[in-house]
């Protein structure tokens, strides 16, 4: 009919929605369950079995046990060797610490050591001059070397002790070590004083020759030159190499004390003497210790005398072979 709307044919209803599951589902399914059971029927044979004869305990034991050995030995070795480790560290750190106080106690005995090396050599050196022979006249008093002046450059050679006139070095007091003569004390405070060199050009030592005994003044010609030894005779029987000794006839030095030794002798073309050449005994630059010779003011007893000779001549008269001198004479009668 105009003016009415169409008629609108009704929706077909959907179709029934059918669940259909492959067949090889079920399949597998059924075979899980075979497995199932198959596997459930294992067990239980197990364990019936295990029941009347405990081979299963004893299987699963052991196997239980190897797998605990293997799972426990790797980690109770690393736990060794990290204990090893750590001891080894703490072990190292105190092997240092005990290098350290090894070491500084090796250096404290290096250091005694040394200091007892320098006693040893200072107390030989004392003793060697101890053997200095001196008689009564002199006292000999030790010193130490405390500043020097020596060589080329010095105008005088000089050293300073540690001794004044306070305590025996006056001027004047000979200075001697174990080898020989050294010098004599120039100036002195009260306690500390300085001394020349028997080199020094105003030094004069009347000597002897040790072989000989020809006399002569032995004479300072000044730093790093030989001592000159003058008025000695021509004729003397004086070798080259002979020691020169103090005579004491100066009554400056005590007699017998080692001066120098010869080096060259040769006549003089201008004198009657014999120019001689010696050099110092004593080492000039190498002496610490020194001994100081003070006079005791004893004088040295003197030399016995040898006995008159007997005189040889022509007999004596008779009246002097008497006992008794003839006395005087009466008057005549």
């Amino acid at each position: 009919m105009p003016g009415c709307l169409p008629a609108v044919a009704p929706a077909p209803c959907p179709p029934a929605i059918l669940l259909v599951l492959p067949w090889g589902v079920f399949v597998n399914f059924r075979h899980a369950l075979i497995t199932a059971g198959l596997v459930l029927v294992f067990f239980l044979a197990l364990y019936t079995v295990n029941r009347t004869t405990g081979v299963l305990d004893r299987v699963t034991t052991n196997i239980g046990l190897e797998v605990t050995g293997v799972v426990i030995n790797p980690v109770r070795q690393l736990e060794s060797a990290i204990a090893d480790l750590w001891n080894s560290y703490v072990d190292l750190v105190h092997v240092r610490e005990e290098n350290r106080v090894l070491q500084q106690r090796i250096q404290e005995l290096e250091a005694q050591v040394l200091a007892q090396s320098e006693d040893m050599a200072e107390l030989r050196r004392l003793r060697e001059l101890l053997k200095m022979p001196l008689d009564v006249s002199w006292t000999p008093l030790g010193a130490r070397i405390l500043a020097g002046r020596i060589g080329p450059s010095s105008q005088l050679e000089s050293f300073t002790i540690n001794r004044g006139y306070t305590t025996g070095a006056a001027p004047g007091t000979p200075i001697v070590t174990n080898q020989g003569l050294l010098g004599r004390v120039l100036r002195a405070a009260p306690h500390t004083a300085t001394a020349i060199l028997l080199t020094n050009p105003t030094s004069r030592i009347a000597i002897f020759t040790q072989k000989s005994r020809t006399p002569g003044i032995l004479t300072g010609m000044g730093p790093s030159r030989p001592m000159e030894v003058r008025y000695m005779d021509k004729g003397t029987t004086t070798e080259p190499g002979e020691l020169l000794v103090t005579s004491g006839l100066d009554g400056k030095y005590p007699k017998g004390i080692p001066v120098a030794r010869i080096t060259s002798m040769q006549p003089s073309s201008s004198s009657e003497f014999m120019t001689i050449l010696a050099e110092p005994l004593a080492d000039l630059r190498h002496t610490e210790e020194v001994l100081l010779l003070e006079p005791t003011g004893i004088v040295r007893p003197p030399e016995p005398a040898t006995p008159a000779p007997e005189f040889v001549g022509p007999p004596l008269p008779d009246f002097l072979k008497r006992d008794d001198p003839p006395g005087p004479r009466g008057p005549a009668r």
